[in-house]
């Protein structure tokens, strides 16, 4: 959750994979979340690339939801639409101190 850095509309996100699209599903976590990538130089060094919940104004609320920016919104809808990905967005206001009540349920290390 990165509720510093962004002060500006939000959007509530939704999506639903099958539960029959296994490689779908790990595909989404790891944009959503965090994935680890190889590096395309000669040394081929592992890093990692941070996910959508590491971006300013992003709160992730619980699983397949999250409020954000609607730049961000719009791009994630898009990454996961082409993935056959089911997802709704939809404009929202919600005080800050409430976006604050839901806390990272996970140890992420940004």
């Amino acid at each position: 959750m990165t509720i510093e850095g962004y002060e500006g509309e939000r959007v509530l996100l939704s999506y639903d994979v099958s539960g029959s699209a296994r490689a779908t599903a790990a595909r989404v976590c790891q944009i959503i979340f965090r994935r680890q990538r190889i590096s395309e130089g000669r040394e081929r060094r592992p890093y990692r690339e941070k996910g959508f919940i590491h971006r300013p104004g992003v709160v992730w609320i619980g699983q397949s939801v999250l409020v954000m920016p609607p730049r961000d919104a719009l791009e994630l809808e898009g990454r996961l639409r082409r993935l056959g990905v089911h997802v709704a967005i939809g404009p929202m206001s919600i005080a800050r101190s409430t976006l604050e009540a839901f806390p990272r349920r996970l140890a992420l290390p940004a």
